[in-house]
Order: C-alpha cells, then structure tokens, then sequence
C-alpha cells in the first residue's frame, strides 16, 4: 500500500515528479538572495547542545557549515562542551555548580576543562567537518594569543573561580586562517599571568563577532528561542530589539542569560544581527539563514 498522503496518490507519477521538483526548485530559489546578501560575509556560529550530541544532528552541521564556505560565506564555529566536560568530572568524583548559567571552576576544573575542550571535542569537530569537504583548523583562546582574559564574578558578585571575561580577541589569527580554511575555536583562554581560564562558549562567540565586526552570530541551543514564558515551548520571541533584550536579562536565570547577554554585546558591538535558534531540529542553520519564515529568535539594533 503506498505511504502518499491521499493527494499525491492521486497524482500520475509523471505529475507527482514535476511537484517534488517545482518544489526543490523552489526552495534554491528561496535560498538564492540570502546567499547573494550573505555572499564574502563572516558568520560566527556557536555551537552547543544537542546539536553535538546527537549522531545525525553532528553529521548535520558539519555538511551545514561545508555548504556556507562553498557558497562564500566565512563560517568561525566557536564550541563548548560542557555535558561532556560534566561526564569527566563525575567520572572523577569532582563537584558540579553552575551559578547564572555560568561553571563555577577551580584549577582542576579549568585542567579538565582544557584537555576534553581542546583535545577531544575541538578534534572532533574538526575531523567531521573535513571530512565532508572542507578543512578546518582548530584552535583555542590560547593558540597565536586569540583571547586575553580577565577573571570574571557572578550575576551577583559571586566568586566562580577561573572563569575568563575576554577583554581582547587577536583578529588577525583569524581572518588569516579564515581565508583558506573553517576555524573551529574551544573556549578556553589566559590571562595576563598565564593562568588558564574556562570561558563561556556563549560569551566568546560573541566577542569574536565584535572584533571581526561579523554580520551574523548564531546561538545553537536546545530550546526553540527565547521564551516569554519559559513553560511553554510555543511563546517564542521571533525578533527584538536588543534594548529589549537588556531591560529582560537582570530577571533571566539558567543558560538563557548569558546567551541573550552575548545578542546584545555583540549588537552593540556592531554586529548586524544576533540569533538564537534550536539546534536539536535538523538543518536549523540553514533554515536560519537561507529561508523567508527562518526559526528562533532574531535581535537587531534597537529601533
């Protein structure tokens, strides 16, 4: 018995063939002005959450982000990866807190920190990434000095160990890898003395799209966008204005804080637009960024 829904059914094969290619068609040509806008424009993507998880959704985004070089984008990937530094820790008995969204670390949390962030999970997505066609280099905040930072506090002053305000990003090791290559970057980065620091994947994506002034930052996450209401899923914030955004981050709590706090410093920055969109959807990038109805949460520049 044929799995068609009662229309297509009904359709000759002939016609039935013709739909699905009018339809293909038309969804390149939907991509088509995005791709012409997006065309030689640097997109700084954080990745996070299912997204790097999940079997499929890795194999995914790594053919997403070989499609955006191949269509003259600069792709910069900037990761984190904290389930599976959490699963080293308890593995080793080590406590877990997290205060604002953000890891309280102490040295040995920052050591365990560097060697899951740089040496497997940055490896990882550099491997998947080459191997569907493009090749990537991976880096951290302390390869060619990319970050200098600072040791930063709690939402409230609280002492969360070493964990990295950056206060500088060296442009200039980027945009030369990025002319050939798709940086991946862990972030992990120094301060003036040398003292290894764990930094917020959010918080460094959007220093990175300051400094290079990129078009786009994109917040990969496991919710659908921001939320009026965090209960229910629907309420999503389609766009906003990133005055918007600041009158609402002093209420936020968990992990949404310190993504909507990366929106609005990158904006301010000069960053044309920030997204926040849900990674755990197949292909979201690419929804994002080349369809009319897009997904997530979209700030701008307040109005």
């Amino acid at each position: 018995m044929s799995e068609r829904s009662g229309d297509e059914a009904a359709l000759p094969a002939e016609d039935h063939e013709t739909s699905l290619g009018r339809g293909r068609v038309g969804t390149l040509l939907e991509a088509l002005p995005y791709i012409r806008e997006f065309h030689g424009k640097t997109v700084v993507i954080k990745y996070g959450g299912a997204a790097m998880t999940d079997p499929e959704l890795r194999e995914d985004f790594a053919r997403d982000v070989v499609l955006l070089k191949y269509v003259g984008l600069n792709p910069i990937v900037v990761h984190g990866g904290g389930p599976d530094i959490t699963a080293y820790m308890k593995r080793l008995d080590m406590p877990v807190e997290f205060i604002g969204g953000l890891r309280v670390s102490d040295a040995d949390t920052v050591e365990i920190a560097k060697m899951v962030l740089v040496g497997k999970v940055n490896k990882d997505i550099v491997g998947r990434i080459n191997r569907h066609g493009q090749p990537a280099v991976g880096l951290s905040g302390d390869d060619g000095q990319l970050f200098r930072v600072s040791t930063m506090t709690g939402p409230e002053g609280e002492d969360i160990g070493f964990v990295g305000r950056i206060e500088r990003v060296d442009t200039g090791v980027l945009t030369h890898i990025a002319a050939d290559y798709i940086p991946v970057v862990a972030s992990v980065g120094n301060d003036r003395a040398g003292r290894s620091h764990n930094v917020n994947a959010d918080e460094a994506a959007g220093a990175i799209a300051r400094a290079l002034g990129a078009y786009k930052v994109i917040f990969l996450t496991d919710v659908s966008g921001w939320l009026r209401d965090p209960q229910d899923p629907d309420s999503v914030i389609s766009e906003c204005g990133a005055d918007e955004v600041e009158v609402a981050i002093p209420q936020l709590q968990g992990g949404m804080r310190p993504k909507l706090q990366a929106c609005v410093d990158a904006i301010h920055g000069g960053v044309t637009f920030a997204h926040i969109i849900d990674g755990r959807r197949p292909h979201s990038l690419l929804l994002e960024l080349f369809t009319d109805a897009g997904i997530g949460t979209k700030v701008r520049p307040a109005t």
